[in-house]
């Protein structure tokens, strides 16, 4: 009965350790890390702003055409 608790033990002690060993390994992956600088995030930015905003008008304005077009169509 001994030697199973000790292993209980041990199996907690080894988990706590291993949660500790996932976030120090965590940090220096993020240490090394290249971060953009803050021109390349803006561009990055913009070009997304301006992508969505295509896409946004484009989808707009193919539901008012089709809105337009199916209360034409069933008002006949």
């Amino acid at each position: 009965m001994a030697v199973k608790e000790n292993v209980n033990i041990k199996s907690k002690a080894s988990e706590k350790n291993n949660h500790f060993k996932f976030f120090k390994e965590m940090k220096a992956e993020v240490k090394r890390i290249t971060w953009p600088s803050k021109d390349d995030t803006k561009k990055a930015l913009i070009a997304v702003g301006v992508v969505v905003l295509i896409y946004l008008i484009l989808v707009g304005g193919l539901d008012l055409i089709f809105t337009n077009l199916f209360k034409f169509i069933f008002n006949l």
